[in-house]
């Protein structure tokens, strides 16, 4: 998703920037912050925008001075930050605008600028990165994820300054991680290019290749930052990988990224035996490298789906008989997982979802209720308790649950929608109409088009008038 200038938004999103700046110069933070929102909703990419959002957020709360001098990490505060993580795989851009979301509520969260920060760069937007990334280093100096991606970021938007004292730093703190060597070394590259080669490519006479003394270093660095790498990139690149990996067979850095390579050719076995050797190399418990080898062996199910031929006589049993497998990975995986990290509250809310899906009920009201002693996951668990308390007809204690959520609920998002729904279709269920048409009539008054809300408040008053 590119980043975008004042010039390049659309008419309407820069009305709604013009109308944010105005607001803020009027100290009218509130409607600031609503149309700086909404032009961002339109222009994810709009980076002004949001450095003035920013502005209006720290401003609102009081000023940023008092931020700077220690961070307020709110990451227990908000069950939206656990909703941000779960989808920043599968859908950056909604994982973006939930981190704007947790920052309006409270722009000293930590977790917050480190979602919006992990979701900019996946969706390809380094300034917007930076940005969250610089807050974070500046009052968590000693945070290695965040020091490490600002210094990878301000090499790619060209804050070379700023990225060599970045990386000053975490030399200085980790004198021997190679992955901050590696990563120094590609910045190093970057800045060699950026300031040694303008010269000769303004005239003709040169190419960047030519600034760096070691040319097939040069196409490597080059190839490893495309976005979308050719068969014969790839390949190269394990070829190289490979090579190193002779010389130092005990490198996890070499290995994970020659994993990343075989996922991306879809030798997923290939993959999966460098993720083992990880583990067995570290020779500790690690919930990442455990994610990943799911996620790689998902992905092997899902490639091996769309690899059946449509035209064969038992394809229907093929596909049936494969996702069955896939499902049975993943619910077993996850409770491997749950039993591994018995204090990782996401993994048994993730399992207890898994259950509520697959129908065992029993299982899942287990697991949220274990993962709701996590602050950032109460509500969605005593959400998915209402639901599966009414799956049991347990109707009362269904409504209990909801209402008690509901009482913790602050922000009226579509997490509050979902939960004053489910509560209207429960109180149905129980037989008390006039207590239903209440939340819905709630709903109406926010969002008119929320699922059947709008028929079921038109129905309700057309019957009452007649």
């Amino acid at each position: 998703m590119a980043e975008l200038t004042v010039k390049e938004v659309t008419p309407v999103v820069r009305d709604l920037f013009d109308k944010g700046r105005l607001a803020l110069q009027r100290e009218n933070f509130d409607y600031a912050i609503l149309w700086f929102t909404q032009a961002l909703q339109r222009e994810p990419g709009f980076f002004a925008c949001r450095e003035l959002l920013r502005t209006a957020q720290f401003k609102k709360q009081g000023g940023s001075s008092g931020f700077f001098k220690k961070v307020m990490d709110t990451a227990g505060s908000s069950p939206l930050i656990a909703k941000g993580q779960m989808l920043l795989r599968s859908n950056p851009a909604e994982a973006l605008l939930i981190a704007e979301q947790i920052l309006t509520s409270d722009p000293a969260s930590a977790a917050g600028h480190r979602l919006l920060a992990e979701a900019a760069l996946a969706l390809e937007m380094p300034r917007s990165a930076a940005l969250s990334l610089e807050i974070l280093h500046k009052t968590s100096p000693k945070d290695r994820w965040a020091a490490l991606h600002l210094g990878q970021v301000c090499g790619r938007i060209g804050l070379l300054d700023r990225g060599e004292t970045v990386f000053a730093g975490l030399k200085r703190d980790y004198p021997r991680d190679p992955e901050i060597a590696m990563a120094y070394k590609n910045f190093t590259a970057s800045r060699t290019m950026n300031e040694g080669g303008y010269d000769a490519l303004a005239d003709g006479t040169g190419s960047y290749r030519d600034i760096l003394k070691n040319k097939a270093e040069a196409v490597t660095l080059e190839q490893e930052k495309r976005t979308v790498k050719s068969a014969d990139v790839t390949q190269d690149l394990i070829a190289e990988y490979e090579a190193q990996l002779k010389a130092d067979p005990e490198n996890v850095k070499l290995r994970q990224n020659l994993a990343e390579l075989c996922v991306e050719r879809k030798d997923f076995d290939c993959a999966l035996e460098h993720y083992q050797r990880i583990a067995a190399l570290t020779g500790r418990a690690d919930a990442t490298l455990d994610k990943a080898i799911a996620d790689t062996t998902i992905r092997k199910f899902d490639h091996a789906l769309a690899q059946l031929d449509p035209q064969a006589s038992d394809h229907a049993d093929q596909v049936t008989n494969l996702q069955a497998e896939r499902a049975a990975f993943i619910l077993a995986d996850c409770k491997r997982r749950s039993e591994r990290y018995p204090n990782d509250q996401l993994i048994r809310f993730e399992l207890g979802k898994l259950y509520f899906d697959a129908g065992k009920i029993s299982e899942a009201i287990q697991e949220f209720q274990r993962a709701q002693s996590s602050p950032q996951l109460r509500i969605p668990c005593m959400s998915y308790l209402g639901q599966c308390f009414a799956r049991r007809g347990m109707n009362d204690m269904a409504a209990r649950k909801l209402q008690e959520a509901l009482k913790e609920k602050t922000v009226f998002d579509d997490e509050k929608k979902e939960l004053l729904y489910t509560l209207g279709c429960v109180l149905e269920k129980m037989g008390k109409a006039a207590d239903a048409i209440e939340p819905f009539k709630q709903i109406y008054e926010q969002d008119i088009g929320f699922r059947d809300v709008s028929a079921r408040v038109d129905a309700y008053y057309a019957a009452n008038q007649s």
